[in-house]
């Protein structure tokens, strides 16, 4: 995929992103498909916190300054250090369809930038420009499917029909 695909499917991603989740009734916030697992609340507090402090900022470091070291992150860890199961769902989600505009108007006005740029990481190792940016899609996708996964599930619980009729999930 080239640079401006992944960038124009980062923006499409946007309106996936708020069809999904912006029509939620209070119950649908709170509840877990299992107890161990995140809420939409917690996972909407999640993408807000990787679009700024993950994904758009560590490409930024690689394509301005690849040789500093980064900023720590701890995306799982900040669910309970970040208490995400006390914020506001809508301000949350709009907060992170904001970041999301701002990091396409970022992103698509950059000029020749260095995607090949890369950062010796002390775990994956050498990750380039264009490997964060391709990431910051793919983590899209993963949590894309996580909702629509816990969509189904709800739906079933909720219900309690049977769906088999729908089709194998």
């Amino acid at each position: 995929m080239t640079v401006q695909s992944i960038i124009a499917q980062l923006e499409s991603n946007r309106s996936i992103f708020k069809n999904l989740l912006e029509t939620k009734i209070e119950e649908e916030l709170l509840w877990r498909p299992k107890p161990e697992k995140w809420c939409l609340l917690e996972i909407v507090a999640h993408l807000l916190d990787e679009e700024v402090e993950d994904f758009r900022s560590r490409t930024q470091h690689v394509l301005e300054t690849p040789s500093e070291e980064m900023s720590p992150i701890d995306p799982e860890g900040w669910v309970l250090q970040r208490d995400y199961i006390s914020k506001n769902y809508n301000k949350s989600l709009n907060s992170f369809l904001s970041e999301r505009d701002k990091s396409i108007t970022w992103l698509k006005g950059l000029q020749q930038a260095k995607w090949a740029n890369t950062f010796k990481h002390s775990k994956f190792g050498d990750m380039s420009a264009k490997l964060f940016l391709t990431n910051w899609l793919a983590h899209d996708y993963l949590h894309i499917r996580q909702i629509l996964r816990y969509q189904y599930l709800y739906l079933q619980e909720k219900s309690q029909i049977d769906l088999k009729y729908a089709g194998k999930w």
